[in-house]
């Protein structure tokens, strides 16, 4: 870098540029002074080359440029096209390659943490704070920090050794347009900013295999936003982690939520809501509050209540896996729905059900009704589990968040062994003559009970491995033996584990080792099973043409694929 000669300086003052201090101004030695005009340079400013061309849109190309624009204390790299700051860029670093247009004021102020030691308070909305949100944040470390304050404690200790930031960061190729305020920001290389409103005290992670789009009317704040991710359409996120392949838009709103690998909000609104990998929600009128979900879709009008209205907002639930809710289903926490259930109606009773999965839950007002195991025979079971892998959007680079797709896994089983033991018992213990059997403020019928318990000897039969003799747990996405982690917990309390990179080193190695422990021999039992399951599938599948609004063809293709 150089300093400007007293011939380019008089060349930029006939373009219409001015300086508070030409000798704070430096640039490239290969430096071309009709690349700029109309700019004002203020404290210590750096320009590199301008050579070649910058890509605008496929088949459009322009030269690297610097007009109407006002800079103060600002680096930018080489190859920039910076035009029409309608306020001013200070204090940031641009690196090579960026395309920054029509924006207002982009400015790093006081001393930013860019949304890093953000502290939430995830499922009890009136909690002191359980999650720190950073930039290395993964969907393992924010379940374990709900559970093991140790961990919190290790991601705030790592973040006070960070060195204090002065300046914000726009990395390579990052293209920002039409975008009113940007503030103590760090912007990864390759990221879009298209017409967002406002991005304040953020970091927004992403790289040339996962980049990463902001688009229009966006407001986010004090947050985390992970490779891959998409926040569009009016979106407003606030103390918040949007994770790996995240969609969020058209206008939905997120306060002191979480959401991590794939999942998709739409029109609606989050509140101290725990998204885990695939958690999806399309429609308008849907709240998710106060809730712990994974591989979860919300039906439109489904809301949960965490307030009853005495000691404040601070009760909350948990949809295990592969739940669902109804259109217009409510839940009062707290409550516990069990893996791969639907629940429907209002819902008043704070039951613990995850010892029943595969239920549907009927709330009819008066009464609240279980049909145990039912959902284990359906089409949108099938579809799921075989959807999933196929719809992870992450490439390698951002794969951070561990996700076991298996089925059945030795998490589920678990519950499908207490479910079938607790059918059992209740058959036992309210006697066989019964119309109805009553469970956790609800009732099963007798027909129902008997079925579910043959629902639940089939999924038993599904599952090859050995049967779980200690508790499994569901870490948003990752399965672990209880005692596994613990024995993690144990490594950080005596100083073996001194940071989260270690922790997540540890649990993916656990995960690797973890998947031996439930893969099983395919054995005659379980082939007549696994086609008894399939011929369920399909029955269901054609139950479905048989109602008329499914094509012929439609049913054919989707038969050929249940094998």
């Amino acid at each position: 870098m150089r300093q400007l000669t007293p011939q380019e300086i008089a060349e930029l003052t006939t373009r219409g540029c001015c300086a508070e201090s030409w000798s704070k101004v430096t640039v490239a030695e290969d430096f071309d002074v009709t690349r700029l005009k109309d700019v004002s340079f203020y404290g210590k400013i750096e320009i590199g080359t301008m050579k070649g061309t910058i890509i605008v849109e496929e088949g459009f190309e322009r030269r690297p440029t610097i007009a109407h624009a006002t800079l103060k204390d600002v680096s930018i790299g080489n190859g920039c096209f910076i035009e029409n700051i309608g306020g001013y860029i200070s204090n940031y670093n641009i690196a090579d390659g960026c395309y920054i247009a029509n924006t207002g004021i982009i400015s790093c102020t006081g001393r930013p943490t860019f949304g890093n030691g953000t502290t939430i308070s995830v499922l009890n909305e009136g909690g002191d704070g359980n999650v720190v949100i950073y930039d290395k944040l993964t969907a393992q470390i924010a379940w374990l920090m709900m559970h093991y304050p140790q961990v919190r404690t290790l991601a705030l200790h790592e973040l006070s050794l960070r060195p204090q930031a002065t300046r914000g960061e726009i990395g390579a190729g990052c293209r920002i347009t039409g975008t009113k305020e940007i503030v103590n920001t760090t912007v990864c290389p390759m990221c879009e900013i298209q017409g967002a409103t406002l991005i304040e005290n953020t970091t927004l992670l992403s790289s040339t295999d996962a980049p990463t789009l902001i688009g229009p009317d966006v407001i986010i704040e004090n947050s985390v936003v992970a490779k891959g991710a998409t926040v569009t359409t009016g979106a407003k996120v606030s103390e918040s982690f949007v994770g790996e392949a995240v969609h969020i838009g058209k206008g939905f709103s997120a306060e002191a939520s979480l959401f991590f690998a794939n999942a998709y909000m739409d029109n609606g609104e989050s509140c101290a809501a725990l998204c885990g990998p695939f958690s999806c929600s399309h429609h308008k009128s849907t709240l998710l509050i106060g809730g712990q979900f994974s591989f979860y879709n919300a039906g439109s009008g489904t809301n949960q209540s965490n307030h009853a209205y005495k000691m404040g907002p601070i009760h909350w639930g948990t949809l295990e896996r592969g739940a669902k809710t109804a259109s217009g289903s409510h839940i009062l926490w707290p409550a516990n729905i069990g893996a791969f259930s639907m629940v429907m109606g209002k819902l008043t009773t704070h039951p613990r059900l995850q010892n029943l999965p595969f239920s549907y839950i009927l709330a009819t007002g008066e009464k609240t009704y279980i049909v145990p195991g039912i959902n284990l025979k359906t089409v949108g079971t099938w579809r799921d589990i075989n959807k999933w892998p196929k719809r992870d959007g992450r490439p390698q680079s951002a794969r951070r968040d561990i996700i076991d797709f298996e089925f059945p896994n030795p998490y589920i089983i678990q519950f499908v062994v207490a479910g079938k033991e607790l059918l059992q018992s209740l058959l036992q213990q309210q006697g066989l003559d019964a119309d109805e059997y009553r469970f956790e403020g609800c009732y099963i019928k007798y027909k129902a009970l008997i079925d579910g318990i043959k629902y639940y000897d089939l999924a038993l039969r599904l599952y090859t491995a050995p049967l779980p003799t200690d508790q499994w747990l569901d870490m948003c996405g990752m399965l672990s033996p209880k005692k596994d982690i613990d024995d993690l917990i144990s490594d950080i309390d005596e100083g073996e584990i001194t940071t989260t990179d270690e922790l997540v080193e540890a649990l993916t190695t656990h995960n690797r080792h973890n998947k031996y422990l439930y893969v099983g021999t395919q054995t005659p039992e379980y082939t007549e099973a696994y086609e008894q399951w399939l011929d369920m599938i399909r029955h269901d599948a054609e139950r479905e043409y048989a109602m008329g609004d499914v094509e012929e063809t439609q049913l054919k293709e989707f038969l050929e694929k249940v094998k």
